[in-house]
């Protein structure tokens, strides 16, 4: 009777838009985030780009994808994507 200490972390999901497919196995995807300005209480857009493994190029440019947060592919790499939304 042994009991293991397993935990699993949530995974961030995000959803964006396919910006560059130019290399291999792997996208670019731009996510948009509302913050709110802290004195003129007015909601900024912020994009940050992330490097995204696609097994099999299935994504195109401009389409709608979800990604999840995984262990590190490589120096930038670190999310998968789930599904093409549309």
């Amino acid at each position: 009777m042994t009991t293991e200490n397993t935990t699993v972390t949530a995974r961030r999901t995000l959803r964006g838009t396919v910006v560059s497919t130019k290399m291999k196995d792997t996208i670019t995807v731009a996510v948009e985030r509302l913050v709110k300005h802290p004195k003129y209480k007015k909601y900024l857009r912020r994009t940050k780009k992330f490097l995204v493994h696609d097994a099999g190029n299935t994504a195109k440019e401009g389409e709608m994808v979800d990604i999840r947060e995984t262990r590190p592919i490589s120096k930038r790499k670190h999310f998968e994507l789930v599904a093409n939304t549309k």
